[in-house]
């Protein structure tokens, strides 16, 4: 993995840079024994301080934001929090969720002693709320679980908040799981893509934000296209043509 992470924006304001997936965003209390962090490979990278202002799952691949200055995070931070900022992700999920719907779930917080001290046992569930389309299905000829084929779906998935895990605690919910995902997945299909497509990652990816500009009344779309590790798969599942060519090709505006 190579210290320098792709930009996909940068102006005197903020940067947006490709996170690659297994990289932490900032140190964690349950991965105490990582040494990399995209804050600090960026921090290096521009020979400055920056900011993050979300976050996104040492699994996940895909745009990571960070402000240059305090003034400028404390502004994005609060169009994150007032659900200002689009958030687009593609998954791979088990079986054959709906053409498409909205997962409205409210989610109790975890509490991980281990993960963060600061987190508070009890607390009540808090709203929760996905929108999501299927783009395209693929039924293979292994059996896997009980039946004699396999089936599984590319999805685009849209948060409307934002909860820890959300995105995977609710395709869990809907029993459609993530597939590489070694907490709420099924690890019989996390096996054989690790098999069978030499998988080993959560199949999960950021692959846009729009959002207000914080210095002017511009709408910026920052769009990161699928790591190899992910976009590999497409072929072999038939479902390239089903991803908009943006996902698949750098580009922002």
């Amino acid at each position: 993995m190579s210290d320098a992470l792709p930009i996909l924006y940068q102006d005197e304001h903020l940067v947006a840079v490709h996170k690659p997936a297994g990289l932490l965003v900032h140190r964690s209390w349950i991965d105490r024994h990582e040494t990399r962090f995209a804050l600090q490979l960026v921090r290096d990278q521009l020979g400055r301080r920056v900011f993050p202002v979300h976050r996104l799952d040492k699994p996940t691949s895909g745009v990571l934001l960070f402000a240059l200055d305090a003034a400028v995070a404390r502004t994005l931070g609060q169009a994150f929090l007032a659900n200002q900022v689009e958030k687009t992700y593609l998954a791979v999920v088990r079986g054959l969720p709906p053409a498409e719907g909205l997962i409205d779930h409210p989610l109790r917080e975890e509490y991980d002693r281990h993960d963060d001290p600061r987190a508070r046992a009890g607390k009540d569930p808090q709203p929760a709320r996905t929108r999501f389309r299927t783009l395209a299905t693929a039924e293979l000829p292994f059996a896997v679980g009980r039946y004699p084929t396999s089936r599984y779906a590319l999805v685009q998935a849209a948060p409307e908040t934002g909860r820890k895990h959300q995105l995977r605690r609710h395709f869990k919910h809907l029993c459609h799981p993530l597939i590489g995902d070694t907490k709420y997945g099924e690890g019989r299909h996390n096996r054989f893509f690790r098999d069978h497509f030499a998988c080993r990652r959560l199949l999960l990816a950021a692959v846009e934000l729009r959002l207000p500009h914080p210095a002017d009344p511009r709408l910026l779309t920052l769009t990161a296209p699928l790591e190899n590790s992910f976009a590999r798969l497409l072929d072999p599942l038939g479902w390239r043509t089903a991803v908009p060519e943006r996902f698949l090709s750098r580009g922002t505006t």
